[in-house]
């Protein structure tokens, strides 16, 4: 039972499928973070299931890249991107880290967010037009989705919180941050290891490339803000699905030209 109610908090907190959210305690809590890379094998069989649906109907690119495109949105409501912009705008004001905080937390949508939300959907819908819908690809950024997820979470049991109080805090201080760290950490191997086993060299790319963003994902949180908040991890799962999906599109590309 608090197996169950752990995932249905998960889900609830992370995606806007419609399903039974339990009252929140410290039972349910524990290793919610755990099980938010099941909301990433969501979004990857949708993304399987559209692939196969635009390849019996022989769909044009633009339409398949389309649903691509909008099927992680879907599944989460656009929460992470609440985040993205807004980290998107608090990194673009050049503001002490105290300064930035303050950024994150108003409610209203800057210049700089509406810009770079423009900006990364026009890269996304190209990125997922340009793709070829081979099994091997559309199964290795299925699991970028749960190790996008994996690394997210990953963070809140890891790294230096920005407050005492918000998202981040809430599923820090309710989680058994050591044992959920190492389950996410398996979670990741996982997921890396699986799309390496299906995309071969571009599955490697793809998991290094996730590593790296990882990387400035840390650096950022601690200088640019003085520690983790639910918007930086919000801009780190957008970041890096972006940044797997170039990954991926690069690799084919430059299959085709050079093999």
């Amino acid at each position: 039972m608090i197996l169950i109610e752990t995932v249905l908090v998960a889900f609830a907190m992370f995606s806007a499928l419609p399903l039974p959210c339990p009252e929140w305690n410290a039972k349910n809590m524990r290793y919610a973070l755990c099980a938010f890379p099941l909301v990433g094998l969501v979004c990857g069989g949708l993304w399987l299931g559209w692939g196969a649906l635009c390849a019996y109907l022989s769909a044009p690119s633009l339409l398949r890249g389309a649903g691509l495109c909008l099927i992680p949105v879907l599944v989460t409501g656009g929460v992470h991107l609440d985040g993205y912009a807004d980290t998107c705008d608090a990194l673009a004001s050049h503001a002490p880290p105290e300064k930035k905080q303050e950024i994150l937390k108003d409610p209203r949508c800057g210049a700089f967010a509406a810009i770079k939300l423009c900006a990364y959907f026009a890269a996304h819908l190209a990125l997922c037009a340009a793709l070829v819908p081979t099994r091997e690809a559309l199964g290795a950024m299925a699991l970028a989705f749960v190790l996008e997820r994996g690394l997210s979470g990953l963070s809140v049991t890891r790294f230096a919180l920005a407050r005492d109080t918000g998202l981040a805090h809430t599923f820090a201080t309710g989680a058994d941050r050591r044992m959920a760290g190492r389950i996410l950490m398996l979670e990741c191997a996982l997921a890396a290891s699986g799309m390496i086993v299906l995309g071969g060299i571009a599955g490697g790319a793809m998991a290094l490339t996730a590593l790296i963003v990882f990387r400035r994902y840390r650096v950022a949180a601690d200088r640019a803000f003085g520690g983790l908040s639910g918007d930086l991890a919000g801009w780190f799962l957008q970041r890096c699905e972006l940044w797997m999906l170039g990954a991926l599109a690069a690799c084919q590309l430059l299959e085709a030209k050079f093999l």
